[in-house]
């Protein structure tokens, strides 16, 4: 379970934490090194969807799941979580087929199914965001007369939200726990111990093993979630900084985000702190719903009261003024 629970944002920056006390002069007196970022190959084509993929303009592949509703009324794009991959939507996908929205779920560059020896490397924001514009826009042309949304989750969030203020083609986002705990919500030390780390030892990883953090309450998903190799569990230190900076990002261009915005957060929620979730939501100007889970965590896709956020999102895609079947929505965070 150890394994599970370090695997993301905070957990494993608290485990470089307890690295760094014990080699801090090693470090410091290590050759200087550089954060790797993975990458992109020449554009050649245009992007376009094959059987299970989504392939690039740079002909990467990009393993795709599909949830297909039978009679749809709506599409999603949904982007998973870091260390995670398109399973983060194996609860929502199905159900919110069978309610008649289909959902489309890809693999970002470097995780989950792509190749072995991009796995953990950090893609670099623009490459991420450029990813989910383009797939986007192919999905538009494939269901020209369904509205379609973006749901990120986590990581996936911080993605979608530089998107939204950029040019993804959508008709409003729905942010799942939103990874917004960037460099100005962290204390000096943590800023500090990251920095080092990322340049210094970047090929190095962190478990946040032995750590008392949870990401749900759903124990059976923590079992699953620690079962599957394709989920990370050994984070290096320049993913982690190449995603802190993302949520800089997606902070930064909340405010610019024009499209109609649903932010689902969970009370008990141990990797993004309250602090920061809070400060974005107050942040985003665009026409937005915000709901805060009294008995949510950070996975509420995966929490046992998940329904309760489908439900939410289900209703929301329908009508963005309808009442939330939760009853949890906040009028000010």
């Amino acid at each position: 379970m150890d394994a599970v629970k370090g695997h993301f944002d905070k957990a494993a920056l608290a485990g470089i934490i307890a690295r760094l006390v014990s080699g801090l002069a090693l470090m410091v007196l290590a050759a200087c090194a550089s954060p790797v970022v993975m990458q992109r190959g020449l554009v050649r084509a245009n992007p376009f969807i094959a059987p299970h993929a989504q392939v690039t303009s740079d002909d990467q592949r990009l393993p795709l799941d599909v949830w297909a509703a039978k009679k749809p009324r709506a599409v999603v794009v949904a982007v998973h979580g870091f260390n995670g991959y398109a399973h983060d939507f194996i609860y929502a996908g199905p159900w919110l087929a069978r309610h008649g929205v289909t959902v489309y779920a890809y693999d970002q560059r470097g995780f989950g199914r792509n190749p072995r020896d991009t796995i953990g490397l950090w893609p670099g924001d623009g490459v991420l965001v450029s990813d989910l514009e383009s797939f986007t826009s192919i999905i538009r042309r494939r269901h020209p007369a369904l509205p379609v949304y973006v749901l990120g989750f986590s990581m996936g969030g911080a993605v979608t939200m530089v998107a939204a203020s950029e040019g993804l083609k959508a008709d409003g986002v729905i942010l799942v726990s939103p990874a917004v705990w960037g460099w100005r919500a962290m204390n000096p030390f943590y800023k500090s111990a990251l920095w080092l780390t990322a340049h210094t030892v970047p090929s190095e990883t962190a478990t946040g093993s032995g750590l008392d953090i949870w990401p749900t309450d759903n124990i059976d998903a923590l079992r699953a979630y620690s079962r599957d190799p394709l989920n990370i569990k050994a984070t290096r230190f320049d993913a982690m900084y190449g995603l802190v900076g993302l949520m800089d990002e997606a902070y930064d261009d909340a405010a610019r985000i024009k499209m109609p915005v649903l932010y689902l957060a969970g009370a008990h929620d141990e990797i993004v702190p309250a602090a920061p979730t809070r400060r974005t939501m107050r942040h985003i100007k665009a026409p937005k719903r915000l709901v805060i889970y009294a008995k949510g965590w950070h996975m509420l896709l995966h929490d046992r009261q998940r329904e309760w956020v489908y439900r939410d999102i289900l209703a929301w895609i329908g009508n963005h003024r309808v009442p939330l079947p939760s009853g949890e929505e906040v009028a000010k965070p």
